[in-house]
């Protein structure tokens, strides 16, 4: 949305310093979006206390020791033989033509 305002030229030069915005578009967008992010934190704010967590549930416990443990990592079979390559048939080779073979000729002098 196109918008005219007048913004303080020294704020606005600080903020795209702070920020290292090179236009004053991506600072006024920043500003916003951090206006925004400060009420959703402050709605988080707001139930602190409110919640409880019950962390005695034999399920979150034993997810917890699963975390600790290792990944490993198992390869699948193949589910092909592999060839040996000394006993693998020779490839024939390509077919040669039966036409001779022409030279260039260069002109006589």
């Amino acid at each position: 949305m196109r918008t005219n305002i007048e913004i303080d030229d020294d704020l606005m030069a600080a903020a795209m310093a702070a920020g290292g915005f090179k236009t004053k578009k991506e600072a006024v967008e920043e500003g916003l979006r951090l206006v925004r992010r400060r009420k959703v934190y402050e709605g988080l704010l707001a139930l602190r206390g409110k919640l409880q967590w019950d962390d005695s549930d034999e399920a979150w416990a034993h997810a917890r020791t699963e975390e600790a443990e290792p990944f490993a990592v198992q390869e699948p079979k193949t589910s092909y033989a592999a060839r040996d390559r000394r006993s693998a048939a020779p490839k024939a080779k390509p077919a040669t033509s039966t036409k001779p073979a022409t030279r260039a000729r260069s002109k006589p002098r």
